[in-house]
């Protein structure tokens, strides 16, 4: 599953509060400045897909006359093209891998701007950011059907891209997390 920029406040949210139910760490700021930064890393890291993406997109718009001629499958060039540039915009592709990266960077930046004081081991404080990623990320997709289940079934008929459709859909999306102790 991909992380999306919908997701930072409730990945977030559950890496301040797993964060700061840790025996082991002593919180020195307050939980919104805390969520604030780590959701500004976590934005960062997606801007920099995004950016790959975009990227991607120009490399194979260039090449589209190509393309069609040689009836190729332009999802499989997107991903081998991504592949072969994602280094070159600091983007790591295997999502174990990522989000390790991720939390090693809200752990550092959390330390060095002491936000955070702990007398344990690094990788001890890293593990909980990254299982704090790994769970949410987990039941982000159970949560997302059931939400669209209740939109389905919902009394009244709502329009994607609504502005009311976004408002209940976050409502309910937030209801669901937490009922699933996501966030």
């Amino acid at each position: 599953m991909r992380l999306r920029l919908h997701h930072t406040t409730y990945i977030a949210r559950r890496i301040a509060r797993d964060i700061m139910t840790c025996d082991f760490i002593e919180i020195r700021r307050e939980k919104s400045a805390i969520e604030a930064e780590i959701e500004r890393i976590l934005d960062e890291d997606i801007e920099k897909e995004h950016a790959l993406d975009e990227k991607v997109h120009e490399i194979l718009d260039a090449q589209e006359e190509e393309i069609e001629y040689l009836n190729a499958d332009r999802r499989q060039l997107f991903w081998m093209t991504k592949k072969r540039l994602a280094n070159d915009f600091g983007v790591i592709l295997n999502n174990e891998d990522r989000f390790s990266d991720i939390a090693h960077k809200i752990l550092d930046y959390l330390w060095e701007e002491d936000f955070i004081h702990y007398v344990c081991s690094d990788n001890q404080v890293k593990n909980v950011i990254f299982a704090s990623i790994d769970d949410f990320m987990k039941g982000f997709e159970r949560a997302d059907s059931e939400v669209l289940a209740k939109l389905r079934n919902y009394k009244r008929r709502l329009i994607p891209g609504t502005e009311e459709y976004d408002l209940i859909y976050h409502r309910l999306y937030e209801e669901e997390l937490i009922k699933r102790g996501l966030i």
